[in-house]
C-alpha cells in the first residue's frame, strides 16, 4: 500500500537499522567525556569541601584552643527575652589592660554592648563611659567599671541587663595587646580620627585628623591614649576606641578578607590568646553569628554613645556621670522590640 506524504514507516527494533561503526564510536566518545566531565567537577566540589571542612576545623581548633573560658561569666537570671526579640542578641563587649578579667584588679577601660537584630541587617554598637554611674546590684549607685572589681565579669553582666532590661547572651573582654596582632593580621586598618594629638609618653606619637591608618604598636598607642586629652578624656579615648572598632570591622568585613583564607586564619590566631569569653561562646556559637553576619558591609555597622545628664567630680575626685535616663528608657524600648536601628536616626536628630 503507498503511504501518504504524512505517514511515517514505523520500524521494529528488529528492523531498525543499526548505525555506522563510527558512529557509534563518536557516541561513545561524546557520553565517556561528558563523564570525565562531570567526575572532574565532581572532584573539584569534593575537594573544595575537604579543604573548606579542614580550613574551618582549623579556625574552630584555634579558637576553642586560644582563647579563655570565664567560669560564671553570664548570670541564671536574665530579664525575659521579649517575642519581637526572639532572634536578636546582645552581646557586652570590654576593653581591658588586665589579662586576666578575673582578677582582683580588673577595670573595663571600654565597655561596649553589641546588639545584633534578628534579622541581621546590622550591628549596633552602644557604647558606655567607664565612669557612668548606675546602680550595681547590692552595691548601690556606683561607677560601672567598678563592676567587675565588686563583683567579677557576671555582675558587671548583670548590672547591664538591669540597666536596659534586656538579656545579654554573651560576654567578651579584649585584652588590649591583642589589638595589636589583630591590626596586623589585617595589614593595618584604616578610621577616622576626630582632632590631631600626640600620644601619651615623652616621644608620643602624631595622630593627624582625618581619614588614618594604624597598625601593631601605632594601634595600641592610639587606643590607650588619655593623659594628653584636656577636659574630658575618658570621653574623648572611647571616641578613639569607637573609632579603631569601627575600622577593625571595616578590615574584617571587607570582601577582600573574607575571601582570604590566609588572612582570617591570622585574625584568629592573632585575637583568640587575648580574648575571655563566655563558657557557651565556643567555635560554633561564634561561626554561627559570623555566618548570620555574612551579608553585613561596614556601612551597616552603626556606633552611638549613652548620652549622660552631666559629670562632675564624685566625692573621691573621681570623674563620674549620670546616664541620661530618658535615653535609658528609650534605648530599653527599642532593644524589647528588636528596633535598636529605629531608634538611632531619631536620637541623632534630637541632639
Amino acid at each position: 500500500m503507498m503511504q501518504g506524504p504524512g505517514i511515517r514507516k514505523r520500524l521494529s527494533p528488529e528492523t531498525t537499522p543499526a548505525p555506522p561503526e563510527h558512529g557509534r564510536r563518536r557516541m561513545g566518545l561524546r557520553r565517556k567525556r561528558i563523564r570525565n566531565t562531570a567526575l572532574a567537577m565532581l572532584g573539584v566540589v569534593l575537594a573544595v569541601a575537604v579543604a573548606a571542612g579542614g580550613f574551618l576545623w582549623y579556625l574552630g581548633t584555634a579558637y576553642d584552643e586560644g582563647r579563655t573560658t570565664i567560669a560564671g561569666a553570664l548570670p541564671v537570671d536574665k530579664p525575659p527575652r521579649t517575642e519581637a526579640a526572639e532572634n536578636a542578641r546582645n552581646i557586652l563587649l570590654m576593653g581591658s589592660e588586665t589579662r586576666n578579667p578575673a582578677s582582683g584588679d580588673a577595670t573595663p577601660d571600654m565597655m561596649m554592648l553589641l546588639h545584633l537584630p534578628g534579622d541581621r541587617s546590622g550591628v549596633y554598637v552602644l557604647s558606655i563611659l567607664p565612669y557612668a554611674v548606675v546602680d550595681v546590684p547590692g552595691h548601690g549607685s556606683q561607677p560601672i567599671d567598678s563592676t567587675m572589681r565588686l563583683g567579677g565579669v557576671s555582675l558587671t553582666v548583670e548590672t547591664v541587663q538591669n540597666l536596659f532590661n534586656v538579656p545579654i547572651d554573651h560576654v567578651a573582654v579584649v585584652d588590649f595587646e591583642g589589638f595589636r596582632g589583630l591590626t596586623n593580621a589585617l595589614g593595618g586598618v584604616t578610621l577616622h580620627n576626630d582632632a590631631p594629638f600626640h600620644s601619651d609618653g615623652p616621644e608620643g606619637e602624631f595622630f593627624a585628623a582625618g581619614r588614618i591608618t594604624v597598625q601593631g604598636e601605632s594601634a595600641l598607642n592610639y587606643v590607650r591614649t588619655r593623659h594628653t586629652f584636656t577636659g574630658d578624656s575618658d570621653s574623648r579615648r572611647m571616641r578613639n576606641e569607637q573609632a579603631l572598632l569601627a575600622g577593625i570591622l571595616s578590615g574584617l568585613l571587607d570582601r577582600e578578607t573574607l575571601t582570604n583564607p590566609r588572612t582570617v586564619g591570622g585574625v584568629v590566631n592573632e585575637i583568640s590568646p587575648y580574648l575571655s569569653v563566655d563558657e557557651n561562646f565556643d567555635s560554633k556559637e561564634a561561626g554561627t553569628l559570623a555566618f548570620s553576619l555574612r551579608q553585613i558591609r561596614p556601612a551597616d555597622v552603626h556606633m552611638y554613645t549613652l548620652p549622660v545628664e552631666g559629670q562632675g567630680g564624685s566625692a573621691g575626685g573621681i570623674l563620674a556621670a549620670v546616664p541620661d535616663q530618658t535615653a535609658v528608657e528609650d534605648i530599653s524600648a527599642a532593644l524589647a522590640v528588636d528596633n535598636l536601628g529605629g531608634y538611632l536616626p531619631a536620637a541623632a536628630s534630637a541632639r
